[in-house]
């Protein structure tokens, strides 16, 4: 299932809340579109992102960062996630 995680990028912490839970990318897409409306910020300000979790989970709950990906197993991952943007 895929998740909208709560994540500063704070390696201290390795638990990161789970704000939503979506069956498809494309609900969950949805989702962090509403929420950066709601908060009048971009993607990147906002601290929100979208994983895979390999684990049940349910909006409200916490989540290791050992039990989600970024991208679900055989997802096709767009081009321009594949590589990095500096050397």
């Amino acid at each position: 299932m895929f998740a909208l995680i709560y994540d500063e990028y704070d390696l201290s912490k390795p638990r990161k809340r789970v704000i939503s839970v979506h069956r498809r990318r494309d609900t969950a897409e949805k989702a962090l579109d509403q929420r950066m409306k709601k908060l009048g910020k971009r993607v990147w300000e906002c601290n929100t992102r979208i994983v895979w979790a390999n684990v049940n989970v349910a909006a409200g709950d916490f989540i290791k960062t050992v039990d989600f990906e970024t991208w679900r197993p055989g997802e096709k991952i767009p081009y321009g996630d594949r590589y990095p943007d500096s050397d």
